[in-house]
């Protein structure tokens, strides 16, 4: 195929390997990482589809792989076909909009975390009042219904660390798809104007691309 008409650039985030969304029936971690970097592989060199991945979210994805005992050709693999790029903070350019809304979310956020530390303490007050007999357990238990829903109401739907943002402004320099599972960085991605995909249905997409080339 002379002019690769399926040419495409795609960024991947560490939500695109580790769902199990990914697995066939029967198959692990390791190997499902396997066989989606052998399609990747073969996307592109018979496609020369692209994908790119920032370093901070490689270093980030080979350290949870390796703590999930992935094999080093695994490992290798991973290191051969995913582009490491840095993305160009400098130039890349952000509409103003975008900033707006990200720091009216934060400020919403903050206000919904304050209540909810506010009824995490109206619940340790009403457990020592009680006088169970068991306070320190019961304090415990606020303490860590406070930690899972505080974590949920500030974190879940929001860019919350370096590793996000990089992926979205790589693929604003690059034009590219930004592949993902994770909610928040696909809200901001349709924010930036991006193309997205779900991780789960990556390997999928890869496949009728590659079927489509052989016929």
């Amino acid at each position: 195929m002379a002019d690769y008409p399926l040419k495409q650039r795609f960024v991947l985030d560490t939500s695109t390997f580790i769902t199990e969304e990914i697995r066939d029936d029967d198959e692990d971690l390791a190997q499902a990482v396997d066989r989606l970097l052998d399609l990747i592989a073969e996307a592109k060199l018979k496609l020369h589809i692209s994908c790119y991945i920032p370093p901070s979210v490689y270093e980030e994805l080979s350290r949870m792989l390796k703590d999930r005992g992935v094999s080093e050709e695994v490992l290798s693999k991973l290191n051969t076909w995913l582009i490491k790029k840095n993305p160009d903070r400098y130039t890349v350019m952000i509409p103003a909009e975008i900033v707006y809304e990200f720091i009216e979310e934060m400020s919403n956020r903050v206000d919904r975390g304050l209540r909810v530390s506010e009824k995490a303490v109206r619940k340790a007050e009403e457990s020592r009042d009680s006088d169970t007999g068991d306070q320190l357990s019961e304090v415990d238990k606020v303490i860590s219904d406070l930690r899972s829903e505080y974590r949920s109401t500030l974190r879940r739907g929001i860019l919350d660390s370096r590793e996000d943002f990089d992926l979205l402004i790589l693929a604003r320099e690059l034009e590219a798809g930004v592949v993902t599972e994770d909610t928040g960085i696909i809200h901001w991605a349709e924010g930036f104007g991006l193309r997205y995909l779900k991780g789960r249905d990556f390997p999928s997409l890869l496949t009728e691309y590659l079927a489509a080339s052989e016929t």
